[in-house]
């Protein structure tokens, strides 16, 4: 007698066929250039770059020849309009010289890290302008000078926090230069603006073109 098993009908094992595997075109890497896009990628987000190296040379230029001009005057009213001419100048050439490098290097300025350096640098030029308002008419010509140079500094370092790492050095030195104008004869206040606004705007200037472009 049969088994039942036996009446089963068997099948012929057939092999799995290959998954077809399209060839890999033939590219090579250039990790160099990987690493740049990266590095300006990250740049980009983390840090304000557009910060104008000659654009700064050109407001030290500027703030030497209003010093010579500020200490030829009269009057002390003379002498702040003068300088209030200068920082109204000032400000127009730095709003230039950062949009053009901003858009030379496809950089935003009011979003992202732009943005960020605003919000720290507004505040305390802000509060310089009411305290040029207030000293002045308390008769306290004597503070302006440092008090500029002190809220510039701040603010710069405030505001270079989310910029490279030589502009807070830069603000340092501006804070430095307003403590000695505190202490120093108020005679000297002139020339104190003219190292700072003058002096380091240049100095400073020169090294962000060099080490960042523009």
């Amino acid at each position: 007698m049969l088994h039942p098993r036996q009446h089963r009908l068997r099948r012929p094992h057939r092999p799995a066929r290959p998954i077809p595997i399209s060839p890999i075109p033939d590219s090579t890497p250039d990790p160099a250039a990987d690493l740049r896009f990266i590095r300006d990628t990250m740049e980009r987000s983390a840090s304000f770059t557009a910060v104008p190296g000659l654009g700064q040379v050109i407001l030290g230029l500027t703030a030497l020849a209003a010093a010579w001009l500020a200490a030829r005057q009269s009057t002390s009213s003379e002498w702040l309009k003068v300088w209030l001419a200068e920082g109204f100048l000032a400000a127009i050439i730095a709003f230039i010289s950062i949009r053009w490098k901003a858009n030379r290097r496809g950089l935003p300025i009011f979003t992202g890290p732009g943005r960020r350096v605003a919000l720290g640098l507004f505040p305390p030029l802000i509060a310089g302008a009411l305290l040029t308002f207030l000293l002045q008419r308390a008769g306290l010509q004597s503070a302006l000078a440092p008090a500029w140079l002190l809220l510039y500094g701040a603010g710069i370092i405030t505001g270079g926090a989310y910029s490279v790492s030589i502009v807070p050095v830069m603000g340092l030195c501006f804070m430095a230069t307003g403590t000695l104008a505190v202490i120093a004869p108020a005679a000297w206040a002139n020339w104190f603006l003219a190292a700072g606004f003058g002096g380091l705007h240049i100095i400073f200037g020169l090294l962000i073109a060099r080490r960042h472009g523009g």
